[in-house]
Formats: C-alpha cells, structure tokens, sequence
C-alpha cells in the first residue's frame, strides 16, 4: 500500500479536507481531535466513503501502520471503532475487511430508515404550524429555490440528499430515533456514493425532495408518506443497479 504520512495532516489542504469530511456528519462527530486514533479513524472512513479503500478488499493493521505512518495500536483502536460502526469486517488471524457491496444489508437500512421517516413525517404533520419549525425553515432555503442555484456537484448533492431525510427526522424531536436513522443513512452513503461515477439527474432530486417538504409544509402526511416511499423505492433499485454493475468498476 502507498505510504501516507500522519504528519502530512497538518498541511494546510489536508486539514481542510478533514474538516470539510467532519462537517458533513451528525452534530456529535463534528469534534476536532489531535488524538492519532481519531484522525486515523477518520482518514480511514473517508478512504472508506471515497473508494480508495475498495469494498471486500483486505488489509493488515501492518499494512495500514505504513500508508498512515503511525503504530499498529492507533490503527488497532480506529479498526474496532469502524468494526462496531459495520464498516470492516475482522478476520481471526488473517487481517481485515472492508465490508462487500450486499444488496439484502442496504435493501433492510432502506427499510429501517423509511419505518423512522414515516413516524417523523406524521409527527412533523401532526404540528399545528410545521412552517414555523427553523429546521424546515432550512430545508426550504435549501431545496424550494430555482433551478439556477441547484448545487452541481454529484458528491455534495448525495450528502445534501442524505441531510435531508436526516434533518426531517431531528425535527420531528425523538433523539435516539434521530440516532439510529443518522447511523442507518451513513451506512447507506457507501454505495449511494457510487452515484458519484455517473450522471445524477440534480433537477430530479430538487424536485422529489422538494415535494415531500411542501406536503409535510401542508400537513399531508399520506401524501409525504406516499412521495417518500417511492423516492425510498427508487433508491434501493438505483442501489440493486449499482451492486450488479458497478462492482466491476471498483475492482
């Protein structure tokens, strides 16, 4: 494996880049640590998230001690942490594995997560005046706008997509569901980052997203129900494509 120094992190553009990756997770990750184990944990899902370490590819903490120029017990400690996460799989005696594409695991995080939009939708809908929550207020800023300001970019528009149903689910106030569906979403980012390898049609998903917040907006809560169940449904076949065909790519 190439060598990457843990020293290099401190350059400039690499702090960005770590930064820019911590931002774009759940509120409680957003921390900064100079804790080796936590940059390499981070590092580590973000050669995860963007390919660089490849789906069913296996590794030794040997292996990963020099790419990250660091000790095996750091790299030790960010594995389990990724292991617990369901990221990597270890192998006794043999090294690590980062988790295969599995169309039946993302098929059942679809499911989990649309059984806890669904109760966030209704009770979302079931507020007297929704429109005054700031979280959909932001939601609105961010997806009700004219199709000269939709974003461009494939991989920011697949974590705006993400934040979405995410920020539907903080709003609706249960914590620990707003957990769960947020851990569920981060899993299923993996191979919707897949995506990213091909066009996305941006106006299309500015207007799915856009009509489930206009109906929540006007407390239809059958009608989200509805619109988010076919935007659900036409994920997991965008995803049972991407296992069958794009395997090939990342491999």
């Amino acid at each position: 494996m190439a060598t990457f120094n843990l020293k290099s992190y401190y350059n400039e553009p690499l702090i960005r880049s770590v930064l820019v990756y911590l931002m774009s997770k759940a509120p409680s990750e957003k921390k900064i640590s100079n804790n080796i184990s936590d940059l390499i944990y981070a590092q580590l899902k973000q050669d995860i998230f963007s390919f660089v370490l490849k789906p069913g590819q296996r590794f030794t903490e040997t292996d990963l001690a020099e790419r990250y120029a660091a000790s095996r017990t750091p790299i030790r400690q960010a594995l389990y942490r990724l292991e617990q996460e369901g990221f990597v799989h270890v192998h006794f005696r043999s090294g690590w594995e980062i988790r295969p594409l599995e169309f039946r695991y993302y098929q059942e995080l679809f499911d989990l997560r649309m059984i806890l939009e669904k109760e966030a939708v209704k009770r979302l809908c079931a507020l007297e005046q929704p429109q005054e929550l700031p979280a959909l207020q932001a939601l609105q800023a961010m997806w009700l706008i004219p199709p000269e300001r939709y974003l461009k970019d494939t991989a920011a528009l697949i974590l705006q997509s993400e934040d979405f149903h995410c920020a539907l689910v903080r709003a609706a106030g249960n914590q620990q569901i707003a957990k769960i569906h947020q851990e569920a979403s981060e899993k299923i980012r993996i191979v919707l980052s897949l995506g990213a390898m091909k066009a996305l049609d941006v106006a299309h998903a500015y207007e799915d997203h856009g009509a489930i917040l206009r109906c929540i907006l006007n407390k239809d809560a059958e009608q989200a129900i509805h619109l988010a169940e076919h935007h659900v449904l036409e994920s997991i076949n965008e995803v049972k494509n991407i296992t069958l065909q794009m395997l090939s790519v990342i491999h």
